[in-house]
C-alpha cells in the first residue's frame, strides 16, 4: 500500500454529535472533497428513494442505476455542475431558480448550455428576470413541441415530408413498436430502421425458398395439407404405438383400449361426440399390427380431422379410394412434409409478416430507406442542441438539490441545525401528547435499530383519503412509555404537511430519560401490586362461582348441605402469633426510627430512594449517552461512516412535550373531578404528616428528658455504684 499525497487545501471542521464534520463554506471546498479522505465523510452511500429530496435529482446523480448514491458519484457531481457554473460555491445556496448569469459561457459545454437556457427561457415567455426553475428546464414536451426533429435520435411520422415515408415509418412502428418522447408522440430511431430492413430482407428470403418447396410437394395446396397433417399428427402416432404395444403383450390390449369403466362414465351424462372427454380415447379400436381406418371404426370425436386428412393429404400423394392407412404409410406421408416444415421454424422475418409479400417487395424495391437515412442524419445534427437541452434541467436540479443532499452526506449539518430537517427526516409524528421529529421512513423492522439506544416506535401510516400505507420509525426523547403501546393510534403529518393516520405495530424499548428511569422501579412495583391483585380477585371470583355452582346442583338434586368447617384453633393460634411478632417488629423498627437525629431522617428516605433508582438510572444514563443514529439509518439503506450522537439536550429539542401556550389561563375547577377520591388522598396525607409531626415531637421529647413518654425515668437513672 501507498500513502495518498496530502492535500493542500485547508479544511475546517466543527464539532457535533460527536464527531468532527468538514465544513462547506465555498466552492473551494467542493472541488477540493475528492481530496478529502472518506474516512471524514459522515455518510459514505445513501439509497436514492426515500428521502425527502427529489428522486429524479438523485437519479441523475446514481450514474450506474443501482439504487444507491456513493461517494464518486457525488464527487462527479459536482465536478460536473462545477464546470459549467462562474463559482461552484453557488451550488451552496440550495436556490429554486438558477440565474442565467451563473452559467460560464467561457468554456464550450457552458456557452451551448448557455444559448439552450436562453431558448427555454423564450419558451416560457412573460418573465422579466433571467432565472429558470426546474419546473420550467423539465417541461421538454413543450420546449420541442414546435419541431419534429429535435436531436432526441426518434423520428416520428410527422418529421416525413411525404406520404409513402409516413406510411414507412407507420409500418415499422406496427412490426417492431416504436419508441416514445417526452411529448407521448411515438417514432422509430436508428436501430429500429435497421432491424426493420433486416426482417424484410430476411423474409423476402424466406420467401422465395417457401415457392421452391412448394413445388415440389402440392404447390399452392402444400400449406393446407400441411395444416391437416399437423392437427392429427400427435393422435395418430398414439394410435400406432398403442398397436405396437399390443404386438408386444397381448394382455395388455384392453388397457390400452381403456377400460369398460371409462365408457359407463362417458355416458353417464349427455355425450357430445365432439366432446373433449371422447377425444381422449384412441382413433380406433387397438389391435396388434392393425392399420387406421380411415372412415368406419374411428373415434367421432377426430372422424372430421381424418376426413380432411385424406381429403388434403392422403388422396393427392397416396392415390384416391384409400380406407385405411399403415403405419410405413403414415411415416412415408410425414417425411415428405419435412423440409415445408423445417422452412416454417426458419422464419427469419416473422416479425414483418404480417406486411405480406407483395408490401415486402415494394419497401426493398422503394427509396424510403434512403429517406429514413435523411431524417435520422438531420435529427443527429441536432443532438448537441437537444443534450444541452436536458443538461439545462440537470443544471438546475443541481443547482437547487445538491446542497441538501451534501449537508446530508459529507455532514450532517442539517440534522444538527435546528433551523432544517435532515432529508431523512420524514415529518412530525404526534402521539401520546408530545410530537417527535426524529421520523425516518423505512421498509420495515430493522435488526440493527435496538444498537441505536432509542426508544423506536413503529407506525403504519395510511394517507387520509385513502392511499398506499408507508411504514415510519419514530424516536421518542422526552417523556415516558406508559402509555406507548402496540395498537395506540397516532397522526403523521410529513414534510409537505400532508396527514397520515397512524397505528403502532412495533416497538423497540429503550430508556427514554433519566428521570423516567428514576421511577421505572416503583411503576414496576406497583403494576406487579396491581397484577397479583387481579389474579388473586379472578381467583376468589372463579373459587365463589365455584362454590355456588355447588350449592345450586346440591339445592337441584336435594342433597343434604356438607356440615360446615369447623375452625382449626390451632390455626388461629398460629395467625395470633404471627400478628403479634409483625406488631413487635414494627414497634422496634418504630422505635429505633425515632431515636435517630432529626437530621438523619430525610437522608435516610433519600439514601433508600435511591438504593431503589440507582442502578435503573444508571444503566439509563449509559445508554442514552450512546445513543446514536448510525444503525437506523444502516437499516433504511445508508452506509454511516461516524458515530451520530444524540446526546440529552439534543434528544429533548427532537421531541416536544405537551405544554400550555404562553400567557394562557387556566381553571382547576372540574365537574367531573371524583371528590370522594381526592377527600381520601387528603386524609391520607393528614395522617402521614400527623405520624411525621408525632415522630419529631417523640424524638424532641427524649432529647429534653432523656426518656420517652411512655417510659418511668427512675429506669433510665443510673445504678448505684457498689460500696467497698
Amino acid at each position: 500500500m501507498h500513502a495518498e499525497p496530502a492535500s493542500s487545501h485547508v479544511w475546517t471542521f466543527f464539532r457535533t454529535g460527536g464527531i468532527d464534520q468538514v465544513a462547506l463554506e465555498n466552492g473551494a471546498d467542493l472541488l477540493a472533497l475528492a481530496e478529502l479522505d472518506q474516512e471524514l465523510w459522515v455518510a459514505l452511500s445513501c439509497p436514492v428513494k426515500g428521502l425527502e429530496l427529489d428522486e429524479k435529482t438523485l437519479a441523475l446523480i446514481d450514474t450506474d442505476g443501482d439504487g444507491r448514491i456513493g461517494v464518486p458519484e457525488v464527487i462527479s457531481a459536482i465536478r460536473w455542475a462545477g464546470a459549467r457554473l462562474n463559482d461552484a460555491g453557488d451550488l451552496l445556496k440550495g436556490s429554486e431558480a438558477l440565474p442565467l448569469s451563473a452559467i460560464n459561457a467561457g468554456t464550450p459545454e457552458g456557452k451551448i448550455l448557455l444559448a439552450a437556457a436562453r431558448q427555454i427561457l423564450a419558451g416560457v415567455g412573460g418573465k422579466a428576470e433571467e432565472t429558470l426553475t426546474v419546473t420550467e428546464a423539465a417541461d421538454t414536451a413543450r420546449i420541442f413541441a414546435s419541431s419534429p426533429l429535435n436531436g432526441d435520435g426518434i423520428i416520428p411520422a410527422s418529421a416525413a415530408g411525404d406520404g409513402p415515408t409516413q406510411a414507412l415509418i407507420a409500418d415499422i412502428i406496427a412490426c417492431l413498436g416504436g419508441v416514445e418522447r417526452h411529448s407521448g408522440v411515438v417514432g422509430v430511431t436508428a436501430e429500429k430502421i435497421e432491424a426493420f430492413f433486416a426482417q424484410l430482407a430476411a423474409y423476402g428470403a424466406w420467401s422465395e425458398q417457401k415457392k421452391a418447396i412448394e413445388v415440389s410437394i402440392l404447390g399452392g395446396a402444400t400449406e393446407a395439407a400441411f395444416d391437416s397433417i399437423k392437427a392429427v399428427r400427435a393422435k395418430v402416432d398414439d394410435y400406432f404405438a398403442r398397436c405396437e404395444f399390443a404386438g408386444f403383450d397381448a394382455r395388455a390390449t384392453g388397457a390400452l383400449n381403456r377400460d369398460e369403466a371409462d365408457y359407463r362414465l362417458l355416458v353417464s351424462h349427455d355425450l357430445k361426440l365432439s366432446g373433449d372427454e371422447l377425444a381422449g380415447f384412441p382413433l380406433s379400436r387397438i389391435e396388434a399390427g392393425r392399420a387406421l381406418p380411415l372412415t368406419d371404426g374411428v373415434n367421432p370425436a377426430w372422424a372430421a380431422a381424418l376426413g380432411s386428412l385424406t381429403e388434403k393429404a392422403i388422396t393427392p400423394l397416396l392415390g384416391a379410394g384409400k380406407t385405411s392407412l399403415g403405419v410405413g404409410e403414415w411415416k412415408a406421408l410425414v417425411s415428405k412434409f419435412s423440409a415445408y416444415e423445417a422452412w416454417l421454424g426458419d422464419n427469419g422475418g416473422r416479425a414483418v409478416e404480417k406486411l405480406g409479400l407483395a408490401r415486402t417487395q415494394e419497401i426493398l424495391g422503394g427509396k424510403g430507406r434512403e429517406a429514413l437515412a435523411e431524417l435520422v442524419s438531420r435529427d443527429k445534427a441536432l443532438e448537441p442542441q437537444f443534450k444541452a437541452v436536458t443538461d439545462v434541467e440537470r443544471l438546475t436540479r443541481y443547482f437547487r438539490d445538491l446542497r441538501s443532499l451534501l449537508h446530508n452526506f459529507v455532514n450532517f449539518a442539517d440534522f444538527y441545525s435546528r433551523d432544517r430537517y435532515a432529508a431523512f427526516q420524514a415529518g412530525t409524528l404526534f402521539l401520546d401528547s408530545r410530537s417527535t421529529e426524529l421520523c425516518l421512513r423505512v421498509d420495515g423492522i430493522s435488526p440493527l435499530a435496538a444498537m441505536s439506544k432509542f426508544y423506536i416506535v413503529y407506525c403504519t401510516c395510511t394517507p387520509a383519503g385513502g392511499g398506499s400505507p408507508m411504514t415510519i420509525a419514530a424516536c421518542f426523547t422526552q417523556g415516558a412509555s406508559d402509555y406507548l403501546f402496540v395498537g395506540r393510534n397516532g397522526v403523521f403529518y410529513d414534510r409537505r404537511g400532508k396527514l397520515w393516520y397512524a397505528v403502532v405495530t412495533s416497538i423497540v424499548d429503550n430508556p427514554i430519560s433519566i428521570r423516567q428511569a428514576f421511577w421505572s422501579p416503583y411503576k414496576k412495583f406497583i403494576r406487579f401490586i396491581e397484577e397479583q391483585i387481579a389474579k388473586r380477585a379472578a381467583s376468589s371470583d372463579a373459587d365463589a362461582g365455584s362454590r355456588l355452582s355447588t350449592a345450586a346442583e346440591a339445592v337441584a338434586a336435594d342433597k343434604p348441605k356438607p356440615e360446615p368447617k369447623k375452625f382449626d384453633l390451632a390455626l388461629i393460634t398460629g395467625i395470633g402469633v404471627a400478628i403479634g411478632s409483625i406488631g413487635t417488629f414494627c414497634a422496634a423498627v418504630f422505635a429505633k426510627f425515632v431515636e435517630l437525629p432529626s437530621w438523619q431522617l430525610p437522608v435516610i428516605l433519600v439514601g433508600l430512594m435511591l438504593v431503589v433508582s440507582l442502578p435503573s438510572m444508571f444503566i439509563a444514563a449509559l445508554k442514552l449517552r450512546q445513543r446514536t443514529l448510525g444503525p437506523i439509518l444502516e437499516g433504511n439503506g445508508w452506509a454511516i461512516n461516524g458515530r451520530v450522537k444524540i446526546n440529552i439536550p439534543f434528544g429533548a429539542a427532537l421531541t416536544k412535550l405537551a405544554a400550555l401556550p404562553p400567557n394562557a389561563k387556566r381553571s382547576l375547577e372540574d365537574p367531573y373531578e371524583d371528590k370522594a377520591a381526592k377527600s381520601q388522598r387528603r386524609r391520607i396525607v393528614i395522617i402521614l404528616v400527623i405520624l411525621l409531626a408525632a415522630a419529631v415531637w417523640i424524638r424532641l421529647d427524649h432529647n429534653r428528658h432523656g426518656h420517652y413518654f411512655w417510659e418511668s425515668p427512675a429506669a433510665q437513672a443510673p445504678a448505684a455504684a457498689p460500696s467497698k
